[in-house]
């Protein structure tokens, strides 16, 4: 899989560093700029895409991002800001960006933005592996023309499987995915969703599906059916918390 290079530009020290780490986690590669001489300073040919704050202590990022595309950075633009106003979304818009998230926001759906304006841009592989295919921006699985039921907590934890199909992804990335920073969620809860999730996707005839990888966290690929005194063992392991995974689910 590529590791696509992200620039992140936040003057909050605390937040810059939580969005390097858990786009770390989400296997982008990350480098990063406090204020907007030091984006256009770092922003080069190997930066894929740009998360900029709007908020700079030195300039508007709409301003910096305008003199990103004067410099011909064609790299897509994710603009992160407290102004969620109409005017304001317009005008980033205008001004280069690609998208525009309002904080708060969840990590994982900032990872779904960037892997989707990276997908527009040419620069990221469509999510159409093993007959299906997966919208992050309208959060819709399709199997052939069927559309496959997932919750929220399924929807971006398989996000980030078929993101980087045939990878294994670790599970403390899996957990940054699929639950708000600071949750409190056991790793028994992750294979629960995980158990259900690949029977979903085996039961809509999926030609891949997700494989436990010992002492790392589960990959997306061409599916091996399950024995089903294997499938049996997975789910007595993790029956004693299955009432705290469905309650969790309703509200995920």
């Amino acid at each position: 899989m590529t590791t696509h290079r992200v620039l992140v530009v936040e003057d909050d020290h605390g937040l810059r560093d939580v969005l390097a780490r858990g786009l770390r986690d989400e296997d982008f590669e990350v480098v990063t700029a406090a204020d907007g001489v030091g984006a256009l300073r770092r922003v080069d040919a190997r930066v894929d895409a740009v998360v900029l704050d709007i908020g700079l202590p030195d300039s508007d990022g709409r301003d910096v991002c305008q003199a990103m595309r004067a410099a011909g950075v064609t790299a897509p633009v994710v603009f992160l800001t407290a102004r969620d106003q109409l005017t304001d979304r317009l005008s980033g818009f205008s001004s280069g960006g690609d998208d525009y998230l309002a904080k708060p926001f969840h990590l994982a759906e900032l990872a779904a933005r960037i892997r989707a304006a990276l997908r527009r841009a040419g620069r990221d592989p469509s999510i159409d592996t093993g007959g299906l295919r997966l919208d992050p921006v309208r959060h819709e699985l399709t199997a052939g023309d069927a559309a496959v039921s997932l919750t929220p907590t399924e929807f971006r934890l398989l996000a980030s499987l078929m993101a980087a199909p045939g990878t294994a992804v670790r599970r403390r990335a899996l957990l940054r995915a699929g639950w708000p920073e600071g949750a409190q969620v056991s790793e028994n809860t992750l294979d629960q969703y995980l158990t259900r999730l690949r029977r979903k996707l085996r039961e809509a005839g999926a030609s891949h599906g997700i494989s436990t990888v010992r002492g790392i966290g589960y990959r997306f690929a061409e599916s091996t059916e399950p024995s089903e005194s294997t499938e049996s063992a997975a789910s007595t392991g993790t029956a004693a918390s299955t009432g705290t995974a469905a309650n969790t689910d309703s509200t995920a």
